[in-house]
């Protein structure tokens, strides 16, 4: 005789022990509330596509593939965008090449090599730094820091001069406002955020398996290399976006201390400009096919942020099926 009665057994759709399966009242409106609010971010990501490509529609049109030109002159109607695109490209390069070197390691340093004691002050440091107004990094900038280094790159200037590649990248003309200065101030900046996002990262490494490699005879540097960052490279990967985002973003820091000149140079130390100055700086006189040259620069500036964080992914799938062996 069955000892299961037919009120103890379980109703259709029902999991064992009688809980019902279906989920809860509260469950479905948190999964349509999260649902609604990713919808809500693309739709409010396409809303910025489209309306700043219809204010930008008049250049484009009138334009053509001129928009990649390199003369930029309102006064005759010419609105190449070449050198802005290059200004930020090469302080980008440049904040990137100084900032993340410097993050990964403090990063490292307050992670597995110094004590909690002797990090907690450093972490503090580092996460005000990260506050730090961008306004205020620019007047710096341009009032303490351009006039210092000015000299700097002189010497340089001098001591390069007549060596090939080098003369050309670090010779002159120099000015203590250019390429190279407003590429220091955001290597600053985004400083203090890809070192704060990569030891969080850093930290989630599972403890068994750092003493694993301990136990198999590994040195510190051979942990960190086989076991940390593996485990942790996308999240740092992911680390370095956000920080370049900043960097290619930046408007005021980057407008007071890159010089605006729309020119391109292979000489670092002298002045140019870029995307997020020119227009910070010029849209307020602008008009017509001007203003929408200017907002098809924010288009423009837009799609390469798309383009970096697609091909970031790229680099991130493509670490994550080698570790897993695929």
């Amino acid at each position: 005789m069955s000892t299961v009665t037919q009120t103890e057994q379980a109703a259709p759709g029902s999991a064992p022990g009688g809980l019902s399966a279906r989920p809860g009242l509260g469950d479905r409106g948190f999964r349509w509330l999260a649902l609604a609010a990713g919808l809500l971010v693309l739709v409010i990501l396409v809303l910025i596509a489209v309306t700043t490509t219809q204010q930008a529609s008049s250049w484009f049109t009138t334009e053509g593939w001129g928009i990649f030109g390199t003369v930029w002159d309102p006064a005759q109607q010419k609105f190449g965008a070449t050198p802005f695109i290059y200004g930020t490209a090469v302080t980008g390069v440049i904040a990137l090449i100084m900032a993340v070197p410097v993050s990964i390691g403090i990063a490292l340093l307050l992670t597995e090599v110094v004590a909690f004691r002797i990090a907690r002050p450093i972490v503090y440091v580092v996460d005000l730094l990260a506050v730090v107004p961008s306004v205020v990094w620019g007047l710096w900038g341009i009032l303490v820091f351009a006039p210092w280094i000015q000299h700097i790159y002189a010497h340089i200037a001098s001591a390069v001069k007549g060596i090939p590649v080098l003369d050309a990248l670090f010779g002159a003309p120099t000015s203590g406002a250019s390429f190279f200065t407003a590429g220091i101030i955001l290597a600053f900046m985004i400083t203090p955020i890809v070192t704060s996002l990569s030891r969080e990262v850093i930290a989630t490494v599972p403890a068994i398996d750092r003493e694993g490699a301990y136990a198999l005879g590994a040195t510190r540097w051979e942990m960190i290399r086989g076991v940390v960052w593996p485990h942790s490279q996308g999240g740092v990967v992911g680390a370095v976006l956000l920080g370049l985002g900043r960097a290619i973003g930046e408007t005021i820091a980057a407008a007071l201390v890159i010089g605006s000149s729309p020119t391109i140079t292979s000489h670092l130390f002298s002045t140019g400009y870029s995307m997020p100055a020119v227009i910070a700086n010029q849209f307020g006189e602008a008009t017509g096919v001007f203003r929408a040259a200017l907002m098809g620069l924010g288009v423009l500036l837009f799609a390469f942020t798309i383009i970096v964080n697609v091909i970031a992914r790229g680099v991130v799938n493509r670490s994550t099926r080698r570790m897993r062996g695929a």
